[in-house]
């Protein structure tokens, strides 16, 4: 493992490698139990989690933040090669917590993130004290791969105008944004998803929160995924979609009084 650091701004930049010499960027912000943040699909640890707010509140309730960024985005190394995603994204955040000195901690993902957080959470129990699914909800056991191949197609389209599907249409947009790698992001997308059965779900017992916007036609209602855990709740964000939510205060509340049980 080898830890450099970029020049300080706001927070420190580390970077630390996974086992397949993929390096990883992440920062660590504040004191006290430490909690891991996986930002969504095309995002960022910045766009996601700091410039929602999440650091400054997490902080200020005494937690040391962990934020990755995962591979394919931010300040992270950007594959093209769709094998170089999947598992490999698992064994990322686990090199992060190794680098962090962070053996067992709360993990909260946002959409993508949370899909990686259930993986997490299920095939490393232990490394989970408990867990925050949000952008995330029945659409859990409905995604595709065609579907996900649909968004690698278009962030791989040479031209906007032949992307008819409004949602890939949006996905491409955010895509193009700064600092973003288009053909990294396919191939993350066209790497194979793996998915858990309600049943398989049911096995695990760290306690689980779902939340969602209630208007945000990509994650769906969070109540079918809360109740497939078997210590798992839902609640839902009033008037939010998927972006919305990423910043509302009582996303905030409710995780902060979640992990504070």
């Amino acid at each position: 493992m080898v830890v450099l650091a970029t020049k300080r701004s706001k927070n420190l930049t580390l970077f630390t490698h996974s086992p397949d010499g993929v390096r990883i960027a992440y920062d660590s912000v504040g004191e006290g139990r430490p909690i891991v943040l996986i930002h969504g699909f095309a995002s960022s640890r910045e766009q996601n989690w700091r410039s929602t707010g999440w650091i400054d509140r997490l902080a200020a309730a005494g937690f040391r933040i962990v934020n990755l960024d995962c591979r394919g985005h931010g300040k992270s190394d950007k594959p093209h090669e769709p094998a170089a995603y999947g598992e490999h994204m698992i064994d990322d955040i686990i090199a992060v917590m190794d680098a962090a000195q962070a053996p067992t901690a709360d993990v909260m993902g946002y959409s993508m993130g949370s899909i990686l957080t259930i993986r997490l959470l299920m095939q490393h129990p232990e490394r989970v004290r408990r867990a925050v699914l949000a952008g995330l909800g029945a659409s859990y056991f409905a995604e595709s791969q065609a579907w996900r191949a649909m968004i690698a197609g278009a962030m791989e389209a040479e031209d906007f105008a032949n992307i008819a599907d409004p949602v890939a249409q949006r996905f491409r947009i955010f895509g193009l944004q700064k600092g973003k790698d288009r053909l990294a992001l396919a191939a993350c997308m066209r790497s194979p998803g793996h998915k858990y059965t309600q049943s398989d779900l049911k096995r695990s017992t760290r306690p689980v929160l779902v939340v969602c916007g209630g208007k945000d036609d990509l994650s769906g209602a969070p109540e079918p995924l809360a109740e497939a855990f078997a210590d798992g709740r839902a609640v839902t964000l009033p008037g939010k979609d998927h972006m919305s939510a990423v910043g509302d205060p009582a996303y905030k509340k409710a995780v902060l009084q979640f992990l504070g049980e």
